[in-house]
């Protein structure tokens, strides 16, 4: 039989947590992370709070007879770009509630 968790540590740990994560968050905002798509021809620039920041486009990628192909490159780029944040956010976030000890309540 599990012993009871103690509600005063769990409610610690859980104030803990919170400071941490906001913490986390806020550093992972800071970020830039950046996605690429044809080969490095556009890129972009997008925050770890999700908010996209620049794109560049080389000028060989850019044909007035195929706009859809650069449409499609601008797209996967930025697509890589918030790929590469949320992996960043999975990374440093995840590991957080690993602390918390609920004494066998979850499992």
């Amino acid at each position: 039989m599990n012993p009871q968790p103690d509600m005063r540590q769990l409610m610690k740990q859980a104030q803990q947590m919170q400071v941490q994560l906001a913490a986390a968050q806020a550093e992972l905002a800071q970020k830039t992370f950046v996605g690429s798509a044809g080969g490095g021809m556009v890129t972009a620039s997008v925050t770890g709070a999700k908010e996209l920041v620049g794109i560049t486009i080389s000028p060989e990628v850019v044909d007035p007879e195929d706009v859809e192909l650069l449409e499609d490159l601008v797209l996967a780029a930025v697509r890589q770009g918030f790929e590469a944040a949320d992996a960043a956010a999975a990374e440093q976030l995840g590991g957080l509630a690993g602390g918390l000890d609920l004494g066998g309540m979850l499992g």
